[in-house]
Formats: structure tokens, sequence, C-alpha cells
């Protein structure tokens, strides 16, 4: 018979309390890896980076200066324009 939902999260907790202090670290690292695993893999990937050309350092600086003036949509502006 199959445990329901609150019984196997007991005998997880259960499990996860007799495991000798080597093991902790692996299973930790699994259960973070099931739990959200584009955040693990993400934050153990190797940084990458990047050259930025010339037009898209002038987009940016373009995008700075238009902020600094005020000229820019907050979000609640684009999910009132976009939901509708």
């Amino acid at each position: 018979m199959a445990l329901d939902f609150i019984q196997q999260r007991d005998e997880v907790h259960l499990l996860i309390d007799q495991l000798p202090g080597e093991k902790l670290s692996a299973v930790h690292n699994l259960l973070a890896l099931l739990v959200e695993p584009l955040s693990v893999s993400l934050a153990k990937a190797p940084f990458e980076e990047e050259e930025l050309s010339t037009e898209t350092i002038a987009s940016i600086e373009r995008g700075r200066l238009c902020f600094e003036r005020g000229e820019y949509t907050s979000h609640e502006d684009m999910l009132r324009e976009f939901s509708a």
C-alpha cells in the first residue's frame, strides 16, 4: 500500500534524522536538485562572459539616459496594457 503524502514526508524526515553526517551533504544536494533543478544547474554552471558589441553598448546607454529622464513604462502599466 502506498504511503500518503503526510506519511511519506514524516518518513523522509526520520530517514534524514538517521543519516550519518558525512552523507548529509549528498542528500542535501539531491533534494535541492529535485526541488528546483534549474536554479541548481544555473548556480553550478561556469560563468561565461561575452563581449558586448558597440551597438549593444550604445543601446544600453540610450536606455540609461531615457530612464534618467523618466522616459519609461512602469511594470504596472505594462501589465495593464498587455493583460487586457
